[in-house]
């Protein structure tokens, strides 16, 4: 299926960054690996679109009971750069934290044309988790990713 167009479109300024920000974190949240590929442009410089799906249902096959936040680091134009930390565990209960950050191009669709991506996992204790909200979107009560001093 095309993907439609995402808005808030470009240029961005600081709230629609925030809001597009927002919005990945909560569909990557959901887990569902057609709805976040909706947000993707079949020719995304990321991963082919067959890939692109069959890949995120082998993350979060591995990746159980994940969490996501995003926080925006800038944006200029169609450019969105972002921070995040995802937390999840596998499945002999051996918790980790993923640490990266994105760089992403949108078209005038608002659609993420291109992503850059660097991920650092690191083995947590269960004791060690920050993430503690029923699984799906992050609610609004919990605070953003600086909130936690990641």
């Amino acid at each position: 299926m095309q993907p439609e167009s995402r808005p808030p479109f470009p240029p961005f300024d600081e709230s629609m960054a925030r809001q597009k920000v927002r919005m990945a974190e909560d569909s990557w949240n959901t887990r569902d690996p057609e709805r976040v590929a909706l947000a993707y442009s079949l020719d995304s410089q990321w991963r082919n679109r067959s890939e692109f799906i069959g890949f995120l249902k082998r993350k979060w096959h591995r990746e159980l009971d994940y969490r996501l936040i995003k926080g925006l680091w800038a944006f200029h134009n169609n450019r969105i750069a972002v921070r995040f930390a995802h937390e999840w565990h596998d499945d002999s209960d051996h918790w980790f934290r993923s640490y990266g950050n994105e760089n992403g191009e949108f078209n005038e669709s608002a659609l993420m044309v291109r992503r850059l991506a660097s991920i650092n996992d690191v083995p947590i204790t269960q004791e060690n988790r920050l993430f503690h909200w029923e699984l799906g979107p992050r609610p609004n009560g919990i605070p953003e990713l600086e909130a936690f001093g990641l």
